[in-house]
């Protein structure tokens, strides 16, 4: 087998996309997901019987010529081309990585797929799986009967029909919860994000009001990989007493039961937190999530990263 090399092609992850045929299925790398992240490359790595895409957002260090690069949020990971593709295939340490000019790459992969060896374990993700037996808490039954009871309803609605008020709707309940929790500000993704996610195909939004009509909490659900995920959410600060949030958990594990998909909830902050003990209510099996940080550049980036101590963090000249 010939040394595998990686390139750059600058098209927005497009390249990524085509990968997998364009399937809408695939939100997280379908066109309207990479325009919303903004994406700017796809990756490519050819193999003697494959090849490995993956959509990027090649980034500026600093003030330097230097370049590197990061995977769009969530879990984009890598699509595949020909065959003889299977889980751990690759060693990116192997790779000839040269002529794509960065110093460094680091790649979210998909739950289904991790095609590159000494990935890293990042966070216990809790699945719902229609396949196995359901698991509710009887206290989050209780709570959601409750909120039904009281006059609390949850719509779900296609994104590709989600009207201008219910688009607004999202946007301050997510907005709420992020400044609630003193999320980092790229993590207020804005308006012009949510509008450009809800154009693509087989997303919704399950959106919980009050007995007023108020919007009280909303999450936005895509299919991607096999799973239905459970994406970006929010509650309103003045409903936070009556958790509608389980109330649209509930309703999305009903709809991932009738497209017999898996839903992915994800995890938690830390593990052990209160957002992981909430999604575990809800989940009769979990997925490792995986991640890979690649030096291309070893030079550069030992030069980049001079004496610093990153903590962990990668790459460590950005710590």
């Amino acid at each position: 087998m010939s040394r595998p090399f990686a390139q750059l092609i600058e098209d927005g992850g497009a390249s990524a996309v085509g990968g997998v045929g364009g399937h809408p299925s695939e939100f997280f790398r379908g066109a309207h997901f990479l325009a919303a992240e903004k994406a700017t490359h796809t990756l490519r790595i050819e193999l003697d019987n494959c090849e490995l895409l993956a959509p990027l957002l090649v980034r500026e260090i600093g003030d330097s010529p230097d370049l590197d690069a990061v995977s769009p949020y969530g879990y984009p990971g890598f699509a595949t081309v020909g065959e003889g593709v299977t889980d751990e295939m690759l060693d990116p340490t192997e790779v000839d990585f040269h002529r794509t000019g960065l110093v460094s790459v680091f790649v979210r992969h998909r739950l289904d797929l991790v095609p590159l060896t000494g990935a890293t374990e990042r966070n216990i993700v809790q699945i719902h799986d229609p396949s196995l037996k359901p698991k509710s808490r009887p206290s989050d039954r209780r709570q959601v009967r409750r909120n039904l009871e009281a006059g609390y309803a949850v719509e779900l609605i296609a994104g590709t029909e989600t009207s201008s008020d219910q688009r607004a709707a999202f946007l301050d309940l997510y907005e709420q919860t992020m400044r609630r929790t003193e999320a980092a500000p790229h993590y207020f993704f804005g308006g012009a994000y949510f509008e450009e996610i809800f154009g693509a195909e087989r997303t919704w939004l399950a959106l919980a009001t009050d007995p007023e009509g108020a919007p009280a909490a909303a999450s936005i659900a895509c299919v991607s990989d096999g799973y239905l995920h459970y994406y970006l959410s929010g509650s309103a600060d003045s409903h936070l007493g009556d958790s509608p949030m389980k109330n649209v958990v509930a309703r999305l594990v009903e709809h991932a039961d009738e497209l017999e998909l898996p839903l992915n909830l994800g995890g938690g902050i830390t593990a052990g937190d209160a957002l992981e003990e909430f999604k575990r209510g809800y989940a009769n099996r979990t997925v490792t999530w995986r991640t890979s940080e690649v030096i291309c550049d070893p030079e550069r980036y030992k030069a980049l990263t001079g004496d610093r101590d990153p903590g962990g963090f990668f790459p460590a000249y950005r710590a």
